[in-house]
């Protein structure tokens, strides 16, 4: 893949939040995202994905990319790719899986 996708570990992704330089954009589907999901996170399921409904990413922000264990966000990257997206895109490696696993903040749709 381009040299614009960078895959970043779950404590980068926490220190970018903590210091407001994340744009997190949940690719999973909509019953995924309320069961769970990164506080803030924008859902574009990938079902529907349209480069043309990203939300904005603002000068010093990053944009964060997410699904459930890497693999969605990759297709959503390559789509921004081809659709001519030219900033930095960023995968959270492992997705939910590995962001649950190392004890990171979710909100709970279920409460």
């Amino acid at each position: 893949m381009s040299e614009q996708v960078k895959m970043v570990d779950v404590d980068t992704v926490l220190d970018w939040i903590k210091a407001d330089e994340a744009v997190i954009v949940d690719v999973r589907e909509r019953h995924e995202y309320e069961a769970e999901h990164i506080a803030g996170a924008h859902l574009l399921p990938l079902s529907e994905f349209d480069p043309a409904r990203l939300p904005s990413v603002p000068a010093g922000k990053r944009l964060l990319l997410h699904c459930r264990s890497a693999n969605r966000c990759g297709v959503a990257a390559a789509h921004l790719l081809e659709s001519g997206y030219k900033g930095e895109i960023n995968r959270l490696a492992g997705g939910m899986l590995a962001w649950v696993a190392a004890g990171a903040p979710v909100v709970d749709g279920r409460d």
